[in-house]
């Protein structure tokens, strides 16, 4: 352990020390120009705002694989034959990232972290000695968990999903492997717990009982929920839509979908929503949207942030460079008071053609930057333009006379109908789109 960072028993990214704010004017390709993690924002430091988090499976586990051919990385921290010798490795690769990015948080599925083994009592034993040692690392570093989960979508026997499997025995074997992350979750002070339904969907409507499956949805998050009470977890549970892949039909679509499933089965007041970038613009929404959806249910609960190739319809998960849908999503974060207990996790990948260490590192410096420039910006538009009073302006009518009476429900169809015929045609306002497209550009420019 460096004074600075960690180091395990190598170091697994030898060209990079503690990675710190430079400036705008840098040209360090291992330099922050933008993230300067005490620079205060709107009465808070940005490392309190942004709540960054390293994911475990794409930075640590990926190797580039595509559909199309093999892995092009060589990942020093894998070399072990050993399968939990190398997953201790990884931990120490990770950590050592962690800290030279000054990142306060990260997030795991359970098999990213433990190897899986050969047996069901194998994979517990395995997942147990690795919290043992993440927990070791967290005190060493003070780097905590943001939220861990159970991978319950990549063995084959989840190919017909999870919890919403038409075998019973696959069921349980779901529920045995998220009991497990929940107490890894627990025993590592994480704050968040996330199900993301991978394989919760459905092939084909003519051999799935769709109603079926989706009461043991319910059925199993409940079950997960008063798990995780009982062992003392008081976080917020989260869940992670996204549309089509793996499977044609997924039941957690997009953000309203899964609100109104919460709703439907009261689960909005332990569940809220992680929501994923590239997930929404899969579900032909835009990252905002998503965002606002959440907001306006008051079930925002954190994000994953990555962007995905427009030309694609599938899940790229590049990191983060746009600093305009960045900025747009962070006016949401912001008017909502902020993050509580989520945070910035970057659910991202380096791309097939970036080959070593150092890309993962510049990957990560680059989102962390487009973040913090998207902060700033979004706080200044929100605390000095006309956006905030012009949307306010544009529902004028309804905080008066009739309008006010229509959103207390004290009018009838038919004083809407007399009303009408009372004031004639309306008149047109425009929308000021334009304009205000033009703001969010201005005070991009300006900051």
């Amino acid at each position: 352990m460096s004074s600075d960072y960690f180091v395990g028993n190598r170091e697994y990214f030898p060209n990079v020390k503690k990675v710190i704010f430079e400036g705008k004017d840098s040209d360090n390709p291992f330099a922050f120009k933008a993230y300067n993690e005490s620079k205060v924002i709107a009465g808070k430091t940005m490392r309190e705002h942004l709540r960054f988090a390293i994911c475990y499976w794409h930075s640590f586990c990926a190797d580039g694989t595509d559909p199309f051919g093999p892995g092009t990385r060589v990942k020093p921290w894998d070399s072990n034959p050993k399968a939990l010798k190398a997953a201790e490795d990884k931990m120490d690769a990770a950590f050592e990232l962690f800290t030279k990015l000054s990142v306060p948080y990260y997030c795991f599925h359970d098999v990213d972290m433990a190897p899986e083994g050969n047996s069901f009592s194998e994979r517990e034993k395995n997942l147990n000695h690795m919290v043992k040692l993440a927990s070791d690392h967290q005190k060493a570093t003070g780097v905590k968990l943001l939220w861990g989960t159970a991978n319950v979508f990549s063995n084959p026997r989840y190919m017909n999903g999870a919890s919403t499997n038409p075998n019973f025995d696959v069921v349980a074997h779901a529920g045995a492997q998220v009991k497990a992350a929940l107490d890894a979750t627990v025993e590592l002070g994480g704050e968040n717990y996330v199900f993301w339904g991978g394989r919760e969907g459905y092939v084909y409507q003519f051999n799935t009982n769709t109603a079926r499956e989706l009461d043991h949805l319910a059925q199993f998050l409940r079950m997960a929920r008063d798990y995780g009470r009982s062992i003392g977890f008081e976080g917020t549970y989260l869940i992670e839509p996204k549309p089509m892949e793996p499977m044609y039909h997924q039941y957690d679509v997009d953000a309203q979908t899964v609100i109104g499933f919460l709703r439907h089965h009261e689960l909005d007041k332990d569940f809220k929503i992680n929501v994923e970038a590239n997930h929404a613009t899969l579900a032909g929404h835009s990252f905002a949207h998503e965002l606002q959806m959440c907001t306006d249910a008051g079930l925002l609960g954190s994000i994953d942030a990555n962007r995905g190739n427009a030309q694609n319809g599938w899940d790229t998960d590049q990191f983060p460079t746009d600093l305009n849908d960045a900025v747009q999503a962070m006016m949401v974060v912001l008017a909502d008071g902020g993050f509580k207990s989520g945070g910035l996790n970057f659910d991202a990948k380096v791309r097939r053609e970036s080959t070593t260490v150092d890309d993962l590192v510049m990957a990560h410096i680059g989102g962390m930057d487009t973040f913090a420039r998207a902060l700033i910006i979004a706080d200044n538009i929100l605390s000095n333009s006309s956006i905030p009073s012009n949307k306010i302006q544009r529902y004028k009518s309804f905080d008066s006379g009739m309008g006010a009476s229509f959103e207390k429900g004290e009018l009838t169809l038919q004083q809407l109908r007399d009303y009408a015929a009372e004031v004639g045609e309306p008149d047109q306002i425009s929308g000021n789109q334009e304009h205000l497209e033009n703001i969010i550009n201005d005070y991009m420019f300006r900051s």
